[in-house]
């Protein structure tokens, strides 16, 4: 069945936590919750349709989650368009592919308080339908067309630590984004305008947060030479990359998060 590509397919997603419903990618992960392997599906599903009402209806959780994945979206699209890295299809991302991931940042940033706050009254506004949009379908197209990069890579680095199992696909993207603000040496203002943003809707910035508290070095090592190994979407940053390198960047995110707390 996994061979053909004559079957229909219409995905009905009843929560906007990942941009999974929109793409022919899927994950595999171990019976302990830890990531495996990428599963590149045949084509695209025909349809997605959500439905916004039920988005309101279901856990303020699982779309500040969603938020968290559509925020990797525009900053490894810049990575791969930086260094000529290739997109989930296998070629060079397209100036509308990058359009796409730009615009999920800038609708999740401009209406993401917002739909928070409507998901918290169980009602549909227009900054829900933005965010769900943005979480759904911008994210989709924009990480197929534009590539994936560090953020995603830490993500699967953090899942080998069970500590981290309890959280969502997208609030463990998030620390993944924030890490990789200092891998790739971005500048001061962007740093301080996503930790905003993420303290803004309620996503992790912090490692306790994600459950790892007090974090050990052998603890960051696993997950640094997990999200380093061959073939991960780290090394499509434009930047010196290995296991050092990520450590001190979960460090160093792990440090700015807790220093806002004060």
């Amino acid at each position: 069945m996994m061979g053909r590509t004559d079957i229909p397919l219409i995905a009905l997603p009843t929560i906007a936590s990942t941009d999974a419903p929109t793409s022919a990618v899927a994950v595999i992960y171990t019976s302990d919750g830890a990531f495996l392997r990428y599963l590149f599906l045949p084509r695209n599903p025909d349809l997605v349709l959500v439905d916004t009402r039920v988005i309101a209806e279901a856990p303020v959780r699982c779309l500040v989650a969603g938020m968290g994945d559509a925020l990797a979206t525009w900053f490894e699209a810049d990575s791969c368009r930086t260094a000529y890295a290739p997109n989930q299809c296998g070629g060079l991302g397209t100036l509308a592919g990058y359009a796409l991931a730009r615009l999920c940042y800038d609708t999740i940033r401009e209406h993401g308080v917002a739909a928070r706050m409507a998901c918290e009254e169980k009602v549909v506004t227009p900054a829900l339908s933005h965010v769900v949009e943005a979480n759904t379908l911008l994210s989709g197209l924009g990480f197929e067309s534009a590539g994936l990069a560090a953020a995603h890579s830490i993500h699967n680095g953090l899942t080998r630590l069970p500590a981290t199992h309890d959280y969502f696909h997208g609030e463990k993207v998030a620390i993944g984004v924030l890490a990789g603000l200092f891998l790739a040496d971005r500048p001061a203002p962007v740093i301080r305008e996503v930790y905003d943003f993420c303290e803004s809707v309620g996503l992790p910035t912090t490692l306790a947060d994600i459950g790892i508290r007090d974090a050990t070095d052998d603890d960051l090592r696993t997950v640094a030479e997990a999200a380093c190994g061959e073939g991960e979407t780290i090394h499509h940053e434009p930047c010196p990359v290995s296991p050092d390198a990520v450590v001190a960047a979960l460090r160093t995110a792990d440090r700015f998060g807790r220093s806002r707390h004060r």
